[in-house]
């Protein structure tokens, strides 16, 4: 029954992949809805889970936080170290000076791939949540399925805007699509402790805040500062904020 599910989620991915391909023309709105599903799922799925599960204090802190601020900062630091490295080699503007605001790709093959990771992991959860009992495992599907839409989107998204090809960024979509299906089915030869789990979710979360918060919103209103893109990104982190709910 959990990999019939993974499969609705590897739907539902394609689905936000195919949706972010076809509105290139409101780039704007769809990183303003991008930024606004990816803090929807940080702050309202993400990281209550990590809290959850990885348990453990370090110093007085739970350690999902620690690892969230960890992160957070691991994503600011390579893409900084990136920058500084694609400048080292030479990379211009049209003036000829040095562009240091030029994406860096290999950042948003990174995030795409952390993303993919997020999908297994999601995957894991639906195939022992399943093995729990059948209330919980209704509850996990209806999670997985409805926000691997954003994570499709959010897939599709964040590769073509750091400046990777087309076919890049569907082959990243294509394995954040498949990743929910092998995670559900290793479940039926394994099963993943929850700690390790919580400890992923909280570093992944920080990762997507970073992204979020530093490039993407940004980026959707540096030309377009409208009111139906600060709408959208509200309509993203409400949408997860109806997923989160429905699936309680």
């Amino acid at each position: 029954m959990a990999v019939i599910v993974a499969l609705g989620a590897f739907l539902m991915t394609l689905a936000g992949g195919w949706t972010a391909q076809r509105v290139t023309d409101r780039r704007h709105l769809v990183l303003g809805l991008a930024g606004g599903l990816m803090l929807g799922v940080v702050g309202l799925d993400l990281l209550p889970e990590a809290m959850h599960a990885a348990g453990d204090e370090l110093f007085g802190v739970p350690l999902a936080l620690l690892l969230f601020v960890g992160g957070f900062l691991a994503a600011h630091c390579v893409e900084r170290l990136l920058a500084v490295r694609q400048a080292s080699h030479g990379a211009t503007n049209g003036d000829g000076h040095p562009d240091h605001g030029k994406r860096v790709p290999q950042v948003g093959l990174t995030a795409a791939a952390a993303m993919v990771g997020h999908s297994l992991a999601d995957g894991v959860a639906l195939g022992a949540a399943f093995q729990v009992g059948g209330g919980m495992g209704v509850a996990v599907a209806l999670a997985v399925i409805t926000h691997d839409f954003a994570d499709g989107f959010n897939t599709y998204t964040l590769t073509r805007l750091y400046g990777n090809a087309r076919r890049k960024a569907l082959l990243m979509l294509f394995a954040d699509a498949v990743a929910p299906v092998v995670g559900a089915a290793s479940t039926l030869l394994f099963t993943l402790p929850e700690e390790p789990l919580g400890a992923y979710l909280g570093f992944f979360g920080g990762v997507l805040l970073y992204l979020a918060a530093a490039e993407i919103l940004p980026e959707a209103h540096h030309k377009h500062p409208a009111l139906s893109t600060l709408m959208c990104t509200v309509g993203g982190v409400a949408g997860i904020w109806l997923v989160v709910g429905l699936a309680e």
